[in-house]
């Protein structure tokens, strides 16, 4: 498997990994919401509007009816547009929420002396106005109005006979109902939307923390790798005008090198590659080699243990890299225990800025549990030093 370094953007515009897939999900949720089948789910419910029409054309005639009519249009058109506003979005001024609610009150009022109590199915359409707009804070609204379709209808004895009365016998019942499932389906559409959301972030950051490892890798992997041609290089420069064979055999060298950071680099993309101590080790004893730095390396890694290699592998990488590059000494020696790494040389000391070589150590040994140490040496030098927890304690 390859994987491609590219930005999040372009991945997402292309239509695959993780980013595109979390954000095709939301886009997916937002679109059912505000598309056609978060419409129908939300204007299915006027079709009660037709007991209200049954029970006007019952119980009024002539301008009385005309006049039902005209009112329970307008409750829809303000249902209509007030639904309108919520699926916008947040309205910018709350007094625009309460204008198209208190209008649709007003005209639930004012048609219930035309359609009786078959007009108080109109409260289902305030109560899930309220409910997905207030939340829990509707509570009251939602009593009164169920309150309201128990007493009203039972206080007026005309109405007992109306067209549609054992609909509206059911209405007590239905409008609390309505208000709990109205409360559950904007708390399930809301958290899906936010768990969208939250999982988007995610995939941000770790695209963000993928782009962060592959450059702290490619850094310690080229930081190294063309350290080690720079110096074989210049060597063979100063070979090549007494002993052509043995410039020739650095410059092959420096092939070999390129060749090797390349698939190096290759693996790093690609999340398989593996730094060991023990190959840290025989590299950088062929790059101080190279630099006329005598060498004092251990011959082998067992004393460290496996779960550390890697890490102390770039600990040695880092700090060879370091001495070849800027410390000019003539000696340089690596100690490690178990949980320790030392790389110690007799230069003119280090840099007192500290690179990104020398950051992404840290950040792998933070990641271990360990602590990176980098400062000058006694009498003279420089001293870099990895240690896991505990490592103190055994020595």
């Amino acid at each position: 498997m390859t994987v491609r370094w590219e930005p999040v953007e372009a991945e997402a515009a292309r239509g695959t990994g993780p980013v595109s897939v979390r954000a095709e999900w939301g886009a997916s949720q937002r679109t059912y919401v505000h598309g056609w089948r978060g419409a129908v789910v939300v204007f299915l419910p006027l079709i009660y509007v037709l007991y209200v029409v049954g029970a006007v054309n019952h119980d009024s005639h002539g301008a009385s009816a005309l006049a039902g009519y005209s009112l329970l249009g307008a409750f829809c058109v303000s249902y209509v547009a007030l639904v309108a506003v919520l699926r916008a979005g947040q309205p910018a001024k709350p007094w625009r929420f309460w204008l198209l609610y208190s209008l649709m009150v007003a005209l639930f009022s004012a048609e219930v002396p035309f359609a009786r109590a078959p007009a108080f199915v109109l409260g289902l359409y305030l109560v899930m106005i309220a409910v997905a707009s207030l939340g829990a804070r509707a509570i009251p609204i939602v009593v009164a109005l169920t309150l309201a379709s128990i007493f009203i209808p039972t206080l007026v004895p005309s109405w007992h006979q109306t067209i549609g009365s054992a609909i509206s016998n059911f209405t007590p019942i239905a409008l609390p109902v309505a208000a709990v499932l109205t409360f559950i389906t904007i708390r399930s559409v809301r958290g899906a939307l936010e768990l969208a959301e939250a999982r988007a972030e995610l995939a941000r950051l770790a695209a963000d923390n993928e782009r962060n490892r592959i450059a702290r890798d490619l850094h310690d992997l080229l930081g190294h790798s063309l350290t080690a041609i720079t110096v074989k290089a210049g060597l063979a420069r100063k070979l090549a005008v007494t002993d052509a064979v043995r410039a020739a055999q650095e410059i092959a060298e420096v092939e070999t090198l390129s060749r090797q950071a390349l698939t190096e680099v290759r693996a790093a993309v690609s999340s398989y590659r593996e730094v060991t101590l023990a190959g840290e080790l025989a590299r950088g004893r062929e790059l101080l080699r190279a630099s006329g730095i005598a060498a004092n390396l251990p011959t082998a890694a067992d004393l460290v243990e496996t779960d550390h290699q890697e890490l102390f592998g770039w600990a040695v990488r880092e700090g060879l890299t370091n001495v070849a590059r800027h410390a000019r000494a003539t000696t340089c020696s690596v100690r490690f225990s178990p949980r320790e790494v030392e790389i110690v040389d007799d230069g003119v000391g280090g840099d007192a800025s500290e690179g990104n070589g020398l950051s992404g150590l840290r950040e792998r040994a933070a990641a271990a549990g360990g602590t990176v140490e980098s400062g000058p040496a006694w009498p003279h030098g420089w001293r870099l030093r990895v240690a896991l927890s505990g490592a103190a304690a055994s020595q």
